[in-house]
């Protein structure tokens, strides 16, 4: 333990000694460091936005539903959202009932205005797996499911003449024989566009549903899509699982798989680049220094160091030179990732391998490059090493 605190205190000593060659020896490290965290950082952070903006457009969402059965359609069991929460990778689900009611926003419209409007039955945990949020009012709170109060998609809303809502002047239509009134407007997927939502009670007491799903939406996990749409037939109906269709993945997963791996050979080739750069001015910065101070080792040896500690005080020297550039070089490419990050409007995304990666190469580089010439110096005699100039 002595003689390391001996060799800490002496390369320190020579690190300290000669500030203008460390500076610019940490100078070089530093620049290499700082490439690898930016050529990690920068794109990792661009490959979060992308992914965030692909998420957005539903890539690990499905839809399932019964298809055939004759003159009766098929329906599912009212508790079928809970019975789809069970699969342990689906993240959420909402169940909904197409009501086949017609839509009017008053007694004089014509009918031929509002014939593309659905009407859905559904409950609040519907903005769960559509990942969506009201641009005006409220959505269908547990409070509302068993009131006349409906939520108008987006397009519906603009057939409707309904664009915002308003809590001092509240606007009603009719479905069916029966006034609801507009407490919200969604923007949805196109399919979902041009519905009416109501709630399950609302749509039990007031128009007759017998309170049977026709399709489900669910967000599950995206490394476990394709093996929760496998079980989910059965899930729905273990009986006829083979008239329960659900959706492929999107087109957007594999794009954003795809990019993915492009990405990941990316960082693996600019990080490759960014360790070779700074790893050579490691080396030669290294070199360089040690063999500058051969007189320095002569000395030392004629007055009683071995040649260990000659090793020893060199090494530990390089390392602490190269660890200041590390450091200095992590913190750079950190700052860096991150004002650009936030400049273009990213998450911030700084991956900590390359962070401590960053740290620990400085060491094994500087450590490497010290080691030739140190172990080369010490096997100089005494009297040939204070000799050389």
């Amino acid at each position: 333990m002595t003689a390391l605190l001996d060799a800490l205190s002496l390369g320190w000593f020579g690190v300290r000694g000669r500030p203008g060659r460390a500076v610019l020896s940490a100078l070089g490290i530093a620049l290499g460091i700082a490439t690898l965290v930016l050529v990690t950082g920068i794109p990792a952070s661009g490959q979060a936005d992308l992914d965030r903006q692909l998420d957005a457009l539903g890539t690990n969402l499905l839809v399932a539903q019964p298809t055939g059965g004759g003159e009766e359609p098929i329906t599912l069991e009212p508790e079928v959202a809970a019975m789809v929460r069970r699969i342990a990778p689906v993240e959420s689900s909402a169940a909904l009932a197409n009501l086949n009611t017609r839509v009017v926003p008053h007694d004089f419209a014509d009918p031929n205005v509002t014939a593309g409007i659905t009407t859905l039955a559904t409950g609040p945990d519907l903005l769960g797996p559509l990942g969506a949020e009201v641009s005006s009012g409220t959505f269908l709170t547990h409070a509302l499911v068993d009131l006349p109060a409906v939520v108008l998609g987006d397009q519906a809303a603009d057939w409707l003449g309904i664009t915002a809502v308003d809590a001092t002047a509240l606007r009603r239509i009719r479905l069916a024989d029966t006034w609801f009134t507009v407490v919200g407007v969604l923007p949805l997927t196109p399919e979902l566009d041009q519905a009416v939502f109501v709630g399950w009670g609302a749509a039990r007491d007031l128009l007759g549903s017998d309170g049977r799903p026709t399709v489900v939406y669910l967000r599950a996990v995206e490394s476990q899509l394709e093996a929760v749409r496998g079980v989910l037939p059965a899930t729905l109906d273990p009986a006829v699982p083979g008239l329960i269709s659900v959706s492929r993945p999107s087109d957007a997963l594999a794009a954003k798989r795809a990019v993915e791996g492009t990405f990941s050979g990316l960082f693996l080739g600019l990080a490759a680049v960014a360790l070779v750069v700074g790893g050579i001015g490691v080396a030669n910065t290294m070199i360089v220094s040690v063999l500058e101070r051969r007189r320095e080792i002569g000395l030392r040896r004629a007055i009683g160091a071995t040649r260990r500690d000659v090793r020893r005080q060199f090494v530990v020297e390089a390392v602490l030179l190269s660890l200041l550039g590390g450091v200095a070089g992590t913190l750079i490419g950190v700052f860096g990732t991150v004002g650009y990050a936030l400049l273009r409007g990213w998450p911030v995304v700084v991956p900590v391998p390359a962070v401590a990666g960053g740290v620990v190469c400085a060491i094994l580089v500087g450590a490497v490059a010290g080691l030739y010439p140190a172990v080369r110096a010490s096997r100089l005699a005494p009297t040939e090493a204070l000799a050389a100039a």
